[in-house]
């Protein structure tokens, strides 16, 4: 599952973590802020979701030199019951935002069984995933819900883009297998794979986008001119609404016109919505017994008959699974994204990733 050494440097996860650490810090973030953001942006790149780790690091400190993040936000609870709470993320990276939500969240459910923890003035947090896992670690089950960061969908029929490709996410914990983790966007493909298409001189699979009069548009560097499509038509365009919804309206976050596009503004304040609920096992039985039919059925699953040609028949999480465990003894990074931290780096006046810049 690795990707081709001669187009891509293998990097070692503490090697990444400490280069991203030191990147914030140099903006003026402390140490321990630094470090949480690192690590969940390298635990990204380690379980494959290289969309959401370091590549998005110049992105990010273009935003804080704009001065478009709080590097030194105050985060709090603002409303709260037993089960339940609201953070104000006070304009801050949404890998601490996110991280202050589930802990709590993992909180209140070993007392409530079930707690709902909203995230508003949060920003782009990474993988859904990391988030829906962090339960997992307490015999509890996640379930994370997201407001994009920047509306490349319209509703269905329609061509205003209104809805974001609004992410979801769920960590299931198993006994001896791998937990079952799901995370996936509402539309066909995330807008990050648009781009990377576009970066590679790569034409994009018809079914991802049309244009403005309902034509397939396969061309990345024509994406303005077009929209994401939804997952099962109308279908992912009512799970996008509602995800947003969820996600955004209603722990007073931003959702349809009011989205900033993170991408092309790097001032505004993006008020960016998240939510995570946390599920306690041991509220609804026997732990061990649920991990148990957990295991069963993603034995039955994997074991059952297949189509012609088809080798494996694969469980949400599996292929992150193993590349957390290829990927330690290096992550592989795209060379031509190793060029571009250089180039950051002495920017920055950091020690770049790889010595020397050299791109292997």
């Amino acid at each position: 599952m690795n990707a081709p050494s001669h187009n891509f440097t293998p990097v070692l996860p503490e090697t990444l973590r400490n280069f991203i650490q030191a990147a914030f810090v140099s903006q003026g973030f402390p140490q321990a802020d630094a470090l949480t953001i690192a690590s969940l942006m390298a635990e990204a790149d380690l379980q494959g979701s290289d969309g959401h780790g370091v590549i998005r690091l110049p992105m990010y400190m273009k935003r804080i030199r704009a001065g478009g993040i709080n590097k030194h936000p105050d985060i709090k609870v603002v409303r709260e019951r037993a089960g339940m709470a609201v953070l104000d993320g006070d304009n801050g990276m949404g890998h601490l935002v996110m991280s202050r939500a589930v802990d709590l969240a993992i909180e209140k459910a070993r007392t409530c069984g079930v707690a709902w923890v909203s995230a508003r003035h949060s920003n782009h947090a990474g993988p859904a995933s990391l988030y829906a896992r962090k339960p997992l670690q307490h015999d509890m089950l996640g379930l994370y819900f997201a407001v994009g960061n920047a509306n490349h969908l319209p509703p269905w029929g329609g061509t205003d883009m209104l809805l974001s490709t609004n992410p979801i996410a769920a960590g299931i914990p198993a006994g001896a297998e791998p937990p079952v983790v799901l995370d996936m966007a509402t539309t066909v493909a995330a807008y990050g794979k648009v781009k990377a298409k576009a970066k590679r001189g790569e034409m994009m699979p018809e079914g991802w986008m049309i244009d403005r009069q309902g034509k397939p548009l396969t061309d990345p560097n024509r994406a303005s001119e077009g929209f994401l499509l939804p997952i099962g038509d109308y279908k992912g365009y009512g799970l996008a609404l509602v995800v947003g919804l969820l996600a955004g309206t209603l722990g007073g976050a931003a959702m349809g016109k009011d989205v900033v596009d993170f991408n092309a503004d790097h001032v505004s304040v993006t008020n960016t919505g998240q939510a995570i609920l946390v599920i306690d096992l041991s509220a609804f039985g026997d732990v061990a017994v649920f991990k148990g039919a957990v295991d069963t059925l993603v034995r039955d699953i994997r074991n059952s008959e297949r189509l012609p040609g088809v080798e494996r028949i694969w469980l949400p999480g599996e292929q992150s699974h193993e590349r957390r465990q290829s990927y330690q003894a290096g992550i592989p990074i795209a060379n031509t994204l190793v060029q571009e931290l250089a180039v950051l780096a002495k920017d920055l006046g950091i020690a770049p990733l790889v010595q020397g810049s050299a791109a292997r």
